[in-house]
């Protein structure tokens, strides 16, 4: 298994854990696709859908590429990946509804985090990423996916 997809499944296996206590929504893994309000499909690395959200879309609509945007997405840097395509994504998602993203640049060891209405702010190194108002309770421990 290559290290990018370890690292990736620890936050989706967090991710899930989390959602699993809280029952607040629907945890998804990079295999599942999303047709955004621009028409994009995208698979984002992790991702969470508020539970009312999910659940006011037709068991027709939740096969294949379901025509929602995540409330929370996250993106995983692979070492071969340019950061300027990933910036775009991560705007992309922000533009069609989702209400935080979180950029992970293993490589430099910085995270950034893209909020409707908010400029982008970039972390150094942390430890862990929290957002009570959009997850309240999850806390993704970085020592994993470092």
């Amino acid at each position: 298994m290559k290290q990018e997809q370890k690292k990736n499944a620890n936050i989706t296996a967090q991710l899930w854990i989390w959602n699993r206590q809280t029952k607040l929504g629907i945890a998804f893994n990079s295999s599942t696709g999303f047709n955004l309000p621009n028409s994009a499909n995208r698979s984002p690395d992790a991702s969470w859908v508020k539970l009312e959200r999910w659940e006011a879309l037709t068991e027709e609509e939740k096969k294949g590429f379901a025509p929602i945007c995540p409330d929370f997405v996250v993106e995983l840097r692979s070492a071969s990946d340019n950061m300027k395509p990933l910036r775009e994504k991560m705007q992309e998602y922000i533009e069609n509804a989702a209400k935080l993203g979180w950029l992970i640049d293993r490589k430099n060891r910085k995270v950034e985090i893209y909020r409707q209405g908010f400029d982008v702010e970039i972390l150094d190194n942390p430890a862990s990423l929290s957002r009570e108002d959009i997850l309240p309770g999850f806390i993704l421990d970085m020592a994993e996916v470092w």
